[in-house]
């Protein structure tokens, strides 16, 4: 059964919105997906009811950007309750400082000579701020592009290059998650449930010395075994693991958009498939069992 259990949409860094999401997994063969916008649950509610429509198993799902003992990295949490006041308050609080930076950054952008509209970019994006979006809205403007341009002496500027000089540049303020206290979501998850998986480890050496192990022995379920972050040795690694340790194991594409018209791979489908059968422990998110 194919499945899907990493998404994004317009209301983190994705593109589509819930409801366009759901049409574009019906035309890919999707049976069970689960939307897992960052620091947000505001899509939840759309993507539920536009999976129903289609026939699409839903599991409710969120990225969280987490720290522990000094460490940051990202957690998917499966299964939880998206009403719980307690989850809406953690994860505002998280808007209220990425607001934070977002201002701060804006401010050193206009001495730079770069305008845009940062509070109708906020009123549009009332769950998460992304920098993707905020990157293409600074370079929409002619006269932000000629001073960018200007700046990196670059022919071709991608859009990482915007975001790099605009938004994380070496030296002042930069648009930087906000993280939340693993110990916290921990206690939180005790209250509404759901199952917490180690999201793409592979990605920037987070299995590299003892954090796999720490979170383990915290509490955390298991780990995303398959996604387009992942090469075939990383794969490997985490196998050896999860079956010493007994893991739930997911899997995504970890989709935001899809590539140009008529170029392969367009989508991470094109180089690999995820099967349920293929996840070792995925019934207890699929089926939401402890």
């Amino acid at each position: 059964m194919r499945i899907d259990l990493q998404l994004h949409s317009r209301y983190s860094d994705g593109y589509y919105t819930p409801a366009q999401l759901v049409r574009f997994l019906v035309r890919h063969g999707i049976k069970v997906a689960s939307l897992t916008d960052h620091n947000t649950v505001v899509g939840q509610a759309e993507f539920r009811k536009a999976c129903l429509q289609h026939k699409i198993k839903a599991i409710p799902g969120l990225e969280l950007y987490v720290r522990y003992k000094r460490r940051t990295f990202n957690v998917l949490w499966y299964n939880y309750n998206p009403a719980a006041p307690e989850l809406i308050k953690m994860l505002e609080s998280t808007w209220v400082r990425r607001r934070r930076f977002a201002e701060k950054v804006a401010g050193r952008l206009r001495r730079l000579g770069i305008k845009f509209n940062l509070e109708r970019f906020i009123a549009e994006h009332p769950g998460y701020l992304p920098a993707n979006h905020l990157a293409d809205l600074i370079w929409q403007k002619s006269a932000n592009r000629r001073l960018i341009k200007e700046a990196l002496k670059l022919e071709i500027i991608r859009e990482e290059d915007i975001m790099r000089y605009c938004l994380f540049p070496k030296v002042g303020p930069r648009l930087q998650d906000a993280h939340v206290s693993f110990t916290r979501v921990l206690k939180l998850r005790k209250q509404i449930g759901g199952q917490l998986i180690f999201c793409h480890p592979g990605l920037n050496n987070k299995l590299r010395g003892t954090l796999f192990e720490e979170l383990l022995k915290a509490g955390l379920d298991g780990v995303e075994l398959l996604s387009p972050h992942h090469g075939h040795n990383t794969i490997m690694h985490l196998n050896t693991i999860i079956k010493r340790r007994r893991l739930i194991t997911s899997g995504g594409s970890d989709f935001h958009k899809p590539g140009d018209e008529g170029v392969r791979p367009r989508y991470s489908w094109d180089w690999f498939v995820i099967k349920s059968e293929d996840l070792p422990g995925v019934s207890k998110i699929l089926d939401n069992k402890k």
